[in-house]
């Protein structure tokens, strides 16, 4: 049984803070397709298309039939564990910081047999786990045997807390809180253990429902924060940007229409300002500061969320200009993400489809529920993965774009 993580103590000023060591990050061009997957929370594993073998490690050919007919698929991870040990000494920088450290070999009931990181809450071999894919700090695949029945205090296992973002007792901020979105996400934080939730807000004059609502929880601060102002997003930075563990930057301008039906440019002006440039701006302010206290105790920095849009991947007509705005995020954000990765930081970004709200109302379901959401984001930081695509039109539009991104394009501009 995991003992549940308890409030750290405040740090002493005095002492340094930690940098973040990367675990080893090398990995071969074929082996990626472990994390590819594990990006989304899935665990695949290569399996011939010819003789139907399951292998491990990664190859370019089929260890039985030497077939170079190989795909990824999903396993279900069930196995049993024939042995494990635990390290009390290791040459490499990471790991000799975290020591002990215990490691499992666990043969697969597909086949393959595995050495995996292990859960604190499995025993002794032999006995039943399941093998799940979770990425390190370097960003990359690996393997950790959990037990098949778990406590409810799974997530506060020291090993697994370092391969994820949980919010329990990290402190967030969530960029927009005026809209009911980030209502609903600042709720699921709070919900999920948050110790404190700062809360942007632009133009505090606006009388907004909901805003009382969130300022009367205990955990949670408003801030002023306009992301079209590059001197609010600095004095922000400055007040808490060394505190702050978890960014989520939920503000976006969404407008209808595309391009013909719109005179000028300054709808798309204003998109690209809040949805591109505020998101270029609050990276350059507070990714300084995320990066330089990644390592900072048992909380320290760990995440950063996009809101993006499945209009990302492919553009939506009715919604054209927005599209375009948050495609040009979706391409920034994997820049940040590349900056981040020494620092041990993820970069999440999140692709939900039609959003129940005010600039949908006339789209018909199904649409994703703010709460529903909120959720998806607080899920994604606990489970440690780098893409989410909420909603069932989200799922149903990554797999037509997957399956060939120019046929979805045709049939987006046919109106479906």
């Amino acid at each position: 049984m995991t003992m549940p993580l308890m409030r750290p103590k405040r740090k002493n000023p005095v002492l340094r803070t930690r940098q973040m060591n990367l675990p080893p990050g090398s990995r071969g061009r074929i082996a990626l397709g472990m994390t590819a997957a594990a990006a989304e929370g899935r665990f695949e594993l290569q399996t011939c298309e010819d003789c139907d073998t399951v292998q491990y490690p990664p190859r370019e050919a089929c260890h039985k039939c030497l077939s170079s007919r190989l795909h990824w698929r999903g396993q279900s991870g069930e196995g049993e564990l024939l042995a494990t040990t635990t390290l009390h000494h290791s040459n490499d920088l990471f790991f000799r910081e975290r020591l002990p450290w215990r490691l499992g070999l666990v043969h697969l009931d597909s086949g393959p047999t595995l050495m995996v990181h292990m859960h604190g809450e499995v025993g002794d071999a032999p006995a039943r786990v399941r093998v799940g894919a979770r990425l390190d700090r370097a960003g990359q695949a690996v393997l950790i045997g959990f037990p098949n029945e778990g406590s409810a205090h799974m997530a506060d296992d020291k090993m697994l807390r370092e391969m994820t973002s949980d919010p329990k007792f990290r402190k967030a901020l969530v960029t927009d809180g005026k809209t009911e979105v980030g209502q609903a996400i600042v709720r699921a934080l709070v919900k999920a253990g948050a110790d404190i939730v700062w809360v942007g807000h632009a133009e505090p004059w606006k009388k907004l429902g909901g805003l009382e609502d969130i300022t009367a929880l205990p955990q949670v601060t408003l801030v002023p924060l306009d992301l079209t102002n590059g001197r609010s997003v600095s004095e922000l930075a400055g007040e808490i940007g060394g505190k702050v563990d978890i960014v989520i930057n939920n503000a976006e301008v969404h407008r209808t229409f595309g391009i013909g039906a719109r005179r000028g440019t300054d709808v798309a002006k204003a998109e690209m300002d809040i949805n591109y440039f505020g998101l270029l701006r609050l990276a350059q302010e507070f990714g300084p500061a995320l990066k330089g206290r990644s390592a900072d105790g048992v909380t320290g920095a760990t995440a950063w969320v996009n809101l993006l849009s499945i209009y990302a991947l492919a553009n939506f007509p009715p919604h054209g200009t927005f599209s375009a705005s948050k495609a040009a995020a979706y391409s920034l954000a994997q820049c940040l993400r590349a900056e981040m990765r020494p620092a041990g930081i993820r970069v999440i970004n999140v692709f939900p489809g039609p959003i129940d709200d005010e600039w949908n109302q006339h789209l018909p379901p199904p649409k994703v529920a703010p709460s529903a959401l909120a959720n998806a984001i607080v899920k994604s930081l606990r489970d440690g993965v780098e893409d989410v695509y909420p909603g069932d039109v989200a799922q149903e539009w990554l797999e037509r774009w997957r399956d060939n991104p120019k046929v979805l394009e045709r049939e987006l501009a046919a109106g479906g």
